[in-house]
């Protein structure tokens, strides 16, 4: 069966428009990747000068990677604060590690005031993205709560959503 020249462009479109987006996105894998391979050498300016931009631009995994880099002060100084802001902006994207990590961070009082009904909150949003730890953190730190604030924690995480910028 022969096809006319209408049918060959519809059946183009959709191959150059998969392969436009594949092209797109592989430098910024590419340069999240470089920015990781440079982590685990130990070799943590390069990866901030790879995760930067991409953190600048949205991506959440690079977002979530440079608040470590200042959560455990690798090539930065050690600033929770500044860690906070880029997990606030990767959980935003419903990024489960760094809910995780804002749990942490609340539970222990790095960067913030100690807040067990916060982390608890951030631990449950975690939990409900997939995370596999935050189950765990919750139910430990539940122990150390009342029902009180424990109903208001679930009360904050089902009404969670991100802040507007």
């Amino acid at each position: 069966m022969l096809m006319s020249d209408d049918q060959r462009i519809s059946i183009r479109f959709p191959v150059v428009l998969v392969l436009s987006v594949v092209c797109l996105a592989m430098p910024a894998w590419a340069d999240f990747q470089a920015g990781m391979d440079a982590y685990n050498r130990g070799d943590f300016k390069t990866a901030l000068r790879e995760w930067q931009p991409l953190a600048e631009q949205g991506d959440a995994r690079a977002q979530f990677s440079f608040g470590l880099l200042y959560e455990n002060g690798d090539g930065v100084p050690r600033d929770y604060t500044k860690a906070r802001q880029w997990y606030e902006k990767a959980a935003a994207q419903g990024d489960a590690k760094a809910q995780l990590y804002l749990g942490l961070q609340s539970s222990f009082g790095q960067g913030v005031p100690m807040d067990a009904v916060e982390a608890y909150m951030w631990y449950s949003l975690a939990a409900e993205n997939g995370n596999m730890h935050a189950p765990a953190y919750r139910d430990d730190l539940s122990r150390q709560m009342t029902p009180a604030q424990i109903a208001e924690a679930k009360k904050r995480a089902r009404e969670w959503k991100p802040k507007s910028k």
